[in-house]
């Protein structure tokens, strides 16, 4: 029997169906959370608009309560990079991507460690951080004193990046703002690491939330490499297919992959959203190859649209007044409008709203 190939629109609708943005979803934030294996969380307030788009009448505290709660956690995780997950998942997922972060930081600071005990600077900012949470400056200037000679930077770096750890609130909270405030995972959400993972589970996570993907694009959402031998032990698992290119691509059977045809509403995403970044060949959501805008602030009020399920457009809220700008005119400006005045009223609720267009993003 033939393979059966499935086109960029295919594929675009399926992840579309897996990340809750073809039709928004009743779920509780923590499951979806849990279901997206985690959020982008680089922009702290990011994160909420990411679930106001995926959520039914999602309110701020539905993410914000159980982020005082601790029973979800920003941290440093899949790529080396800030995410939003379960308690649970974060205590799984720290001993399988740690290589990850450490590979990543090596990469950076070959240079600047060279000479120096990595062992016994993680160990001391272990005691640091088991004081109480402390600041990433906090950290660099209790062991430039031990270590006076050393980039001070790296030192703080180099706790980072070998320790599992946790942003601490109030950073994290709708509308709050200060410094990133780090805790030990384990003292932060009171239970201890797990094993960790399997790379079989891990995957399997991936396409439920991603698929249909190749191995590389696991890779790439991941950081990790040598993930071709799992595909291949889970092979009688899967199903596959193959892209338009001749890509093996792999699912879960009974995943949802929608007709191509399925109408796909204007979703407003934040800097950074997953659905744009975790995968090697992104032309299922970016069909130009545009580069994903990381604009810098707290989050929440800037991000990318997804016309047809497509990135075509990016979006500022200033005041009460939302902009969209799109390197040419964008269809369906009445239903794109529509959910724009709706995102106002989540970010800047009961004021005098409007939405603007424009060409150049």
């Amino acid at each position: 029997m033939a393979t059966e190939i499935l086109s960029p629109r295919a594929l675009n609708r399926a992840t579309l169906a897996r990340q809750l943005l073809l039709e928004r979803s009743d779920l509780p934030a923590i499951d979806a959370i849990e279901q997206l294996a985690g959020l982008q969380a680089q922009a702290p307030d990011a994160s909420y608009v990411g679930l106001w788009s995926r959520l039914r009448n999602f309110q701020v505290d539905e993410l914000a309560k159980p982020l005082a709660a601790r029973e979800v956690v920003r941290s440093t995780l899949m790529r080396g990079t800030v995410h939003l997950v379960t308690a649970d998942d974060c205590l799984a997922l720290w001993p399988t991507v740690k290589p990850v972060v450490e590979r990543g930081f090596l990469g950076h600071y070959s240079r600047e460690i060279a000479g120096l005990d990595l062992a016994a600077i993680t160990e001391a900012g272990r005691a640091l951080l088991a004081e109480r949470p402390r600041t990433r400056a906090e950290i660099r200037s209790a062991l430039a004193e031990r270590w006076p000679d050393a980039d001070p930077a790296t030192l703080a770096y180099t706790v980072n990046s070998h320790l599992p750890l946790a942003h601490v609130t109030p950073r994290g909270l709708w509308g709050r703002s200060g410094p990133v405030a780090f805790s030990l995972l384990e003292e932060w959400v009171g239970k201890p690491i797990t094993d960790g993972i399997s790379l079989d589970d891990l995957v399997l996570r991936y396409l439920t939330a991603f698929g249909p993907a190749t191995v590389r694009d696991a890779q790439v959402w991941s950081g990790l490499t040598k993930l071709k031998e799992v595909f291949e032990r889970l092979r009688p698992r899967l199903r596959t297919f193959t892209d338009t290119e001749g890509k093996e691509l792999f699912d879960l059977p009974d995943a949802p992959r929608p007709d191509a045809e399925t109408p796909a509403p204007p979703r407003f995403l934040p800097e950074y959203d997953n659905v744009l970044l975790s995968h090697a060949d992104r032309a299922r959501v970016i069909p130009d190859g545009r580069r994903v805008p990381l604009p810098p602030g707290n989050g929440g009020r800037k991000g990318t649209l997804l016309v047809d399920g497509e990135f075509l457009a990016i979006w500022a809220i200033t005041g009460a007044t939302l902009t969209i700008e799109s390197r040419k005119p964008l269809p369906d400006r009445d239903s794109i409008t529509e959910e724009g005045l709706r995102l106002l009223e989540f970010v800047v609720p009961g004021r005098r709203h409007e939405v603007r267009f424009g060409i150049g993003g």
